[in-house]
């Protein structure tokens, strides 16, 4: 496990990649090996489209309690952490579900940086006209709804697509904002919306940012696709770091695409002993 330690002087390196479009480290190399620069530097550099996903979540997988309460699961370090993927990317995308049901901000607040221009998934056309993203002057909202609906608010622009009965396509949505110059992108929820962009290859890396609590039952914060056979899961190249009050497993999902691609993945049938 790595330890982060991340000063403001390399802080302030990579939020700098942001706004110059840097596609590779340049002064950052003087700073040497850091477990920092491993964790933050691919989510920084701008050399071709980047999605991430993270997740906030306890130790048994919950990201919420039954009756919804989200608000301290992660603690001080996991929250600025959030914050900071927040500043290194243009977009953070979330559904509508995630904006009625925690009303969030979607800023960055706990680290110094830039907010980045906030997405909401909503079909159906049902944001909510009082949530606070709508009126609070911060960075630009923009609401991804289905071609066959009046845009559900005129204030802020909304872009139409085609959707089918599962939806907008995710793909669809990464073209939509990639035309308007937004090509590093943050997941951020719910469990829905990341696993569908997860589902349709689309993410790049997933962080699932772990307290040190235990909530006994509530929602996950993914729930992808069933599959049949543990040969067909996803199998990511994992990096974990201690971050302070929390603990990030950082998950290069594109390196095992690549890796299931050129054959190399396990392909047999994987049993489990009868333990009875």
């Amino acid at each position: 496990m790595q330890r982060v330690e991340l000063t403001e002087q390399l802080w302030r390196h990579l939020t700098s990649l942001r706004d110059i479009r840097a596609d590779n480290l340049g002064a950052l190399s003087s700073h040497g090996e850091d477990n920092a620069l491993s964790l933050y530097s691919p989510i920084a550099l701008r050399n071709r489209r980047f999605v991430m996903a993270q997740v906030g979540q306890s130790l048994d997988g919950r990201v919420a309690t039954l009756s919804g309460d989200a608000q301290d699961i992660s603690g001080c370090d996991g929250i600025a952490h959030l914050h900071r993927c927040r500043a290194l990317v243009d977009a953070v995308i979330v559904g509508v579900g995630t904006v009625a049901a925690d009303n969030p901000s979607l800023s960055v607040r706990a680290v110094s940086g830039k907010s980045p221009v906030r997405v909401v998934i909503d079909c159906n056309g049902r944001m909510p006209l009082d949530a606070k993203m709508l009126s609070d002057d911060g960075s630009t909202v923009l609401i991804i709804q289905g071609d066959d609906m009046a845009p559900r608010t005129r204030r802020h622009e909304t872009i139409l697509l085609p959707r089918s009965e599962d939806g907008i396509d995710p793909a669809n949505i990464l073209d939509a904002l990639g035309e308007r110059g937004l090509t590093s992108i943050l997941v951020e929820g719910g469990a829905r919306t990341i696993s569908r962009f997860i589902d349709n290859g689309l993410v790049d890396r997933l962080h699932v940012s772990v307290a040190p609590i235990i909530i006994g039952s509530g929602p996950a914060g993914i729930s992808l696709s069933p599959v049949d056979k543990l040969s067909q899961i996803h199998r990511p190249k994992v990096s974990v770091y201690n971050i302070g009050t929390d603990i990030v497993f950082d998950c290069d999902l594109r390196a095992a695409a690549a890796r299931s691609e050129a054959g190399l993945t396990e392909s047999q049938d994987i049993l489990m002993a009868d333990m009875a």
